[in-house]
């Protein structure tokens, strides 16, 4: 018998693609739950609880700012 030389790579490429494609969602949902999410939680939990104030005046008792007194 003897090999195929016709279209042996638009198959192969058409294997890959698919692949590519597969694995390529697979780590945009990962990212999306594992990473994304937990931070806009994160990021929620800390603005919800932000005194920008009391931040400033610890700042200010710090001496960060010279023009604040």
């Amino acid at each position: 018998m003897r090999p195929q030389l016709q279209c042996l790579p638009a198959k192969h490429l058409q294997f890959h693609n698919v692949g590519a494609f597969t694995v390529t969602w697979g780590i945009v949902a990962f990212y999306k739950f594992a990473v994304a999410k937990l931070r806009k939680k994160a990021y929620a939990y800390f603005y919800r609880n932000y005194d920008s104030m009391k931040d400033f005046e610890e700042m200010k008792k710090a001496g960060i700012f010279q023009s604040a007194k």
